[in-house]
């Protein structure tokens, strides 16, 4: 008669029961081969059956700075602190369609996944960090119409309006590294709660666009001061990152010290509260969903 294997014999033990803190970081990286599988897909099934394809990574930031650009610059007629208005909107909008997208989509993971997640084991952790990944293809490609845009005003400069990089740069890869984990951790914390309340899956889309006017995306810090409202737009974590990322392609901003360190708390904060809440949800979210 075969001897009974013990725990030690298995290369893998899959338990019901597990600690809160018990977060097997271990594990993504052994099931690495599958988050990039999963990012193929998320890229290769979202433009599929579309006519222009990876175009509309160009269209949507183009069209929307334009239509910022009319309303807000010349109807509104806001201030963008001496800025081109196209290049001080296509700023804004890139580096927050980035965290947006990282957000929308990670806090609808279980619910789309959930055929996925009944059937077979591995990291749930990979699915959401598939989505930050990908998005980064997208964040790249608006990245570089910004970049044309820049190099468009720098030989034809509009009157009145001047730009320069400075040494922010540096902290470019940090700045999308703090996009992607602040956008992340919210969207783990709110996939979480849909579990139970499917209501939130139809307020998240509609409540991040409301974000977007508490973040200086359409308008320069400076100005929310001027009004009386600078407090409440520097408590968005967004807000110091995107100050400090116009800051460092364009050369203005209300970059400080202080209000980075305040989002990189901030978004540890939030990262580490939605890593733990989805750790215990993915347990038993199939009973629940």
């Amino acid at each position: 008669m075969d001897k009974v294997k013990s725990s030690k014999d298995w290369d893998l033990i899959i338990k019901g029961s597990t600690s809160l803190f018990d977060l097997k970081f271990n594990e993504l990286w052994q099931y690495r081969d599958l988050l990039l599988l999963f990012v193929k897909r998320d890229f290769v099934s979202f433009y599929k059956q579309t006519v222009l394809g990876p175009l509309w990574f160009f269209i949507q930031p183009l069209f929307t700075t334009i239509i910022f650009s009319f309303v807000f610059g010349n109807l509104a007629g806001i201030s963008t602190d001496g800025l081109p208005k196209y290049l001080f909107y296509l700023t804004g909008i890139t580096s927050w369609n980035y965290f947006s997208d990282c957000l929308t989509k990670t806090s609808t993971v279980f619910k789309d996944n959930a055929s996925i997640f009944g059937k077979v084991y591995f990291p749930r952790l990979i699915m959401p960090l598939s989505i930050v990944v990908s998005n980064l293809i997208r964040f790249g490609v608006q990245l570089l119409l910004m970049v044309l845009m820049m190099v468009y005003f720098y030989f034809f400069p509009v009157s009145g309006t001047s730009f320069h990089l400075t040494n922010g740069l540096f902290l470019f890869p940090f700045l999308v590294l703090l996009m992607a984990v602040l956008g992340l951790g919210l969207g783990l914390i709110i996939t979480a709660m849909t579990t139970k309340y499917r209501d939130l899956t139809f307020l998240v889309t509609f409540g991040v666009q409301l974000l977007m006017y508490a973040t200086t995306v359409i308008y320069p810090l400076s100005y929310a001061r001027e009004k009386g409202y600078g407090f409440i737009v520097e408590l968005n974590p967004m807000t110091g990152i995107i100050e400090c990322f116009r800051y460092a392609f364009l050369g203005k901003g209300e970059f400080t010290i202080g209000s980075l360190s305040y989002s990189v708390i901030t978004t540890l904060i939030v990262l580490m509260l939605g890593i733990l809440i989805f750790n215990k949800t993915e347990k038993n979210f199939v009973d629940t969903i």
